[in-house]
């Protein structure tokens, strides 16, 4: 028959407090998505091409590019150097600070749609202003 042995810890073990629920610190409010050039620009290329009721093929034909391109450029997927936007402007019948223009106020109408919850608004742009692209 197998003795029972009594054990004693030398060191005591600390008093373990109930564990607490951490206050959760509050999270700031995510900013809204400010849209991107490239999808504005996008959908006013589309916008541009549909209303002279052409298909990719004939648009992007007299740009130099492939319809794939214009289409993943009007979608927003492929971001257009500026030579490429000159292209596609004079395809479309336009010129780039006419496009460049419209791009703006397009942009500037979709800002107004994105509240601003404590930040400061962008500044505003007119018609004739100078704008810079980086490419």
């Amino acid at each position: 028959m197998a003795e029972h042995a009594n054990v004693y810890p030398l060191r005591r073990e600390p008093r373990r407090e109930p564990e607490r629920k951490p206050h959760p610190e509050p999270q700031p409010e995510p900013r809204p998505q400010e849209p991107l050039w490239r999808d504005v620009l996008g959908r006013r290329l589309r916008l541009l091409r549909q209303e002279q009721q052409e298909t990719l093929s004939e648009t992007a034909s007299r740009a130099g590019i492939s319809p794939q391109y214009l289409s993943e450029v009007e979608r927003g997927r492929k971001e257009p150097s500026s030579e490429m936007i000159a292209a596609l402007a004079g395809a479309l019948g336009t010129t780039l600070i006419d496009l460049t223009e419209q791009v703006a106020i397009d942009l500037r109408r979709q800002m107004s749609l994105v509240p601003h919850a404590g930040h400061a608004r962008p500044a505003r742009t007119r018609p004739g202003d100078i704008l810079a692209l980086a490419a």
